[in-house]
């Protein structure tokens, strides 16, 4: 069934190629599969990562289709399949190892739309530029000054932080923790996609773009929260593109606020010093608590079809976690380079480290053996999560590729008490 929808998609691309093209479909195939050597650990919990040796995989399928209903604007549909099972049940890790497989994923696949949007343009100046077609952006003429609408059904992560070395899983880095910020707590079901809208204002140079999207009804749920006016993941981004030396850059600053129904941990530490138990965040979830955060990124070319990326984030770290995953502060860097060093021009080579960090409220409720929706070793001896991932990409076809990954932990899940911990993995991706 997959290579027949490959070559359909060949034969509609074809016939869309076109200044302003009509129509699109392509295809997309990514299957992860990864190892984990038994480790270290003087002692575990519900939530930790298992220190023995692990198994894991990850399969996803999309078809995404894109539609133009009248100048300007485009209609896109993506239907995805996906199955997998993770590592520790998806527990244990600040950064976890996979960002293909979500916190729904299970042995038998399961089918759903990931996508559903419809996006308007408005030019301010005349066009000048074209867009090249992607996997979602259909073929267009636009201009430096121009205004984006987006409305729908998509991941923040499509608009937000899109970052050009590290962002895409099933093509770069694969850790959640390069995938964006890891302490940006970006609204999201428990699959990465939301409702919600975006507003973006291109101006030469800059951009700026606002976006609100539903919350979950619960953490890390699949439910959204139909209640956009009062829970809702706000986020706003100031970009600036600019060239050193002839080389592009880009600089981006994000605010986020998040208001949904969260638990305190100081909350959660008062009430079990209270009652004498272990403290409990389902306890005293009952109305809704605001998050803010603040992150900068940067992204720059240099020479030898090499790029570079750093992100930092500071988020308030007073309420859980909600829709990502379990960070408070974060710190990521890394490099991408092709092959042409050593006479292989297709392949791409990269290697990045992420440190992060917890809020002192969330260290002790783990401390005191709390559980969070990732993270409970039972107890805690902190110190920093650190990640380095070093990956190797090899084009098998052109449309098909290869990735030898390894990453190495030193004190996951925030312990000192337990690693350190290596991941091997291996990823094929096929696109059209």
């Amino acid at each position: 069934m997959l290579p027949l929808l490959f070559c359909l998609g060949a034969a509609l691309s074809c016939v869309a190629e076109t200044e302003e093209q009509s129509f699109q479909f392509h295809v997309q195939s990514t299957y992860v599969f990864q190892a984990k050597p038994g480790f270290h650990a003087r002692y575990s919990g519900t939530n930790s990562l298992s220190p023995r040796f692990e198994k894991s995989y990850s399969w996803t399928t999309t078809l995404l289709f894109g539609l133009r209903p009248w100048p300007g604007a485009g209609l896109y549909c993506n239907l995805e399949g996906a199955q997998g099972v993770p590592l520790s049940r998806l527990t244990g890790l600040g950064g976890f190892t996979n960002g293909e497989i979500s916190r729904t994923a299970g042995p038998s696949l399961t089918a759903y739309r990931a996508r559903l949007f419809l996006q308007q343009l408005w030019l301010l100046s005349e066009a000048t530029e074209r867009e090249e077609e992607g996997e979602n952006p259909l073929a267009l003429r636009t201009a430096a000054r121009r205004v984006v609408l987006t409305v729908g059904n998509l991941a923040v992560l499509d608009l937000f932080d899109n970052n050009r070395f590290a962002h895409d899983p099933r093509t770069n880095f694969l850790n959640w923790a390069f995938m964006t910020y890891a302490a940006y707590d970006y609204a999201a079901d428990a699959r990465g996609y939301s409702w919600g809208g975006v507003a973006e204002l291109y101006w030469d140079a800059w951009a700026l773009r606002f976006g609100r999207f539903a919350q979950p009804e619960r953490p890390n749920q699949l439910p959204l929260d139909a209640q956009i006016l009062r829970h809702f993941g706000d986020q706003i981004e100031i970009e600036r593109r600019y060239l050193a030396a002839k080389l592009a850059g880009t600089v981006r600053l994000l605010g986020m606020r998040n208001r949904a129904r969260m638990a305190r941990y100081q909350d959660a530490l008062s009430r079990a010093s209270v009652t004498g138990g272990t403290p409990s965040l389902d306890a005293v979830r009952y109305r809704a608590q605001e998050k803010f955060g603040i992150g900068i990124a940067v992204e720059q070319d240099w020479p030898g079809s090499m790029g570079s990326f750093f992100r930092a984030f500071w988020a308030d770290g007073k309420t859980e976690t909600y829709a990502f995953t379990e960070a408070d502060r974060s710190m990521a860097g890394g490099i991408v380079a092709s092959g042409r060093w050593w006479t292989r021009n297709v392949d791409r080579v990269g290697v990045a480290i992420a440190r992060h960090w917890l809020s002192s409220g969330h260290r002790r409720y783990l401390e005191q053996g709390g559980l969070g929706f990732f993270l409970g070793d039972g107890r805690l001896d902190y110190a920093p999560e650190t990640v380095i991932e070093v990956f190797y990409a090899v084009p098998l076809l052109p449309m098909m590729e290869l990735t030898l990954d390894f990453q190495y932990f030193w004190n996951p899940g925030y312990n000192s008490a337990r690693g350190p911990v290596q991941v091997w993995s291996t990823r094929v991706h096929a696109t059209l």
